[in-house]
């Protein structure tokens, strides 16, 4: 009888994860596993109370996950979950941590309307060495010339016929393009470059 009265756990816990509302706020990181082996991310969503990460090597529910996000800093809490883009973490932090940390993510939420575009929020620099190959699905390799490349993606120059997501390697970084202009396209890595990579001689 006692059982039939709780409400089931899956329940319980879909209760507390939206306990907090969800921001689409997406942030390039790192972060590291109990193993304490580090590896880049991107967060996809983000609450007070948890986040939920675009990330290469899954954490396994119950594992204690340190998480550094531009703008926000250190972040430690639990996993809760593994999804298919990589898994979903709660956020521990006092009720002050949590205060400021919420005003941030209001602000970052809302940067559009403060004239920061999405594809410009990182630094991007001119690679000394601007060749590189391209790899489409089909098996075919294209040399193109790179004109720029950020933490999150690159644009270069080419003359290819390229739908808008169509997915390619740039040298060895996996991509997508996500946008075309006049002589070139931009695209975005998969999971974003390490910080201290970032320098005129990166090649991809």
């Amino acid at each position: 009888m006692l059982s039939a009265l709780q409400p089931p756990r899956t329940a319980a816990r879909t209760a507390e994860r939206r306990r907090h509302h969800r921001m689409k706020v997406v942030l390039l990181g790192r972060y590291m596993l109990p193993n304490r082996m580090e590896y880049p991310c991107q967060s996809i969503d983000i609450s007070p109370g948890g986040v939920h990460l675009a990330a290469p090597a899954r954490a396994n529910p119950g594992d204690r996950v340190i998480v550094y996000l531009e703008h926000l800093g250190r972040i430690e809490g639990t996993c809760v979950r593994t999804t298919m883009e990589g898994f979903a973490m709660t956020i521990t932090a006092t009720s002050r941590k949590r205060e400021k940390f919420t005003a941030q993510l209001t602000w970052l939420a809302n940067r559009e309307e403060l004239g920061l575009p999405e594809d410009r929020r990182h630094e991007r620099i001119v690679p000394r060495n601007p060749r590189a190959v391209v790899a489409l699905d089909d098996g075919t390799e294209h040399v193109v010339r790179l004109i720029d490349i950020s933490l999150s993606g690159t644009a270069f120059t080419s003359d290819l016929d390229l739908p808008m997501n169509t997915p390619l390697r740039i040298g060895s970084t996996p991509a997508k393009i996500v946008r075309r202009f006049d002589g070139g396209y931009a695209a975005e890595f998969r999971f974003p470059l390490s910080a201290d990579l970032l320098d005129e001689n990166l090649e991809l």
